[in-house]
């Protein structure tokens, strides 16, 4: 498994892949903030880790190919390891999904009561999780 800055990877390769996404992947936060995921030279997944203020960032459009699904634990982990070399102190995650709440609260995220400010209107489906990472 490669973790390749979005910009860094080849427009082409790019494009096939958000073909296949079946979520709305946004191309240009991606290509700014984002970094996608490689596997036998083909991207398998995307990730943005966006800034929100000093220190904070907001792991979005995590998705990952159904046949590398198995890869999200060590992906998430990778993304932590990352966030560190960011110098974070906080990495915040939206998650929609059950068994991704469950590997959050396995990988020491903590749930938060209230929602991360960064949308308009704010998230009202889901979970916000956040991790100390300093």
């Amino acid at each position: 498994m490669n973790v390749i800055a979005a910009k860094d990877t080849s427009i082409m390769k790019l494009e096939e892949f958000l073909k296949t996404t079946p979520h709305n992947i946004h191309k240009d936060s991606l290509l700014e903030h984002g970094y996608v995921v490689e596997m036998n030279e083909n991207i398998k997944g995307c990730f943005v880790l966006s800034p929100v203020n000093d220190g904070v960032y907001w792991l979005k459009q995590l998705y990952v190919s159904q046949e590398e699904a198995k890869n999200l634990p060590v992906l998430l982990e990778t993304i932590i390891t990352m966030a560190k070399g960011l110098q974070a102190k906080k990495l915040y995650v939206h998650s929609h999904q059950p068994v991704v709440d469950i590997l959050l609260d396995a990988l020491q995220f903590h749930p938060q009561e209230r929602a991360l400010l960064v949308d308009n209107p704010p998230r009202t489906r889901g979970n916000w999780w956040a991790y100390d990472v300093s």
